[in-house]
């Protein structure tokens, strides 16, 4: 068995593209639309699977987004997407220097929870040891759910 890519609908491709490329840091790799099924598959990478993603080798993130309007709920109870960051605290920083509010900071140095525009819970976890605990993060209080 390969694992191929986790899917997820949303409501509107430019905020989820500004959301999941700009400010996430990932890449479209692939796209396809269908006149007839009446939706749009955008495939996506981590920056460091581009490579791997081209050969299809790598896992991708699929956004779909069905031209008919339908509103979509509970974005938590699809789980969650996980990241592995070389440093959790500077992504963070950039997340929210680009608006994103971080809803688990990293307190531990370690895990980190955001949410997308459609509110899909995102983790971001330190790639290797925990870093030391620092501010503004150690006291940071979490922020909505996540």
């Amino acid at each position: 068995m390969q694992y191929l890519h986790t899917m997820v609908r949303v409501r509107d491709i430019d905020e989820s593209l500004d959301f999941y490329c700009n400010k996430m840091g990932m890449t479209e790799v692939r796209r396809m639309e269908s006149e007839q099924g009446r939706f749009t598959l955008i495939f996506l990478s981590a920056d460091e699977d581009i490579e791997r993603a081209e050969a299809d080798r790598a896992p991708l993130l699929e956004l779909t987004y069905n031209w008919d309007p339908e509103e979509y709920s509970g974005g938590r109870n699809f789980g969650h997407l996980a990241f592995r960051v070389d440093d959790i605290y500077a992504t963070c920083q950039k997340l929210m220097d680009a608006g994103v509010t971080i809803n688990r900071p990293p307190r531990d140095g370690n895990m980190a929870f955001v949410k997308s525009p459609d509110g899909i819970s995102i983790e971001l976890l330190q790639n290797g040891e925990a870093k030391e605990p620092a501010e503004p993060w150690a006291s940071m209080q979490n922020t909505g759910t996540w």
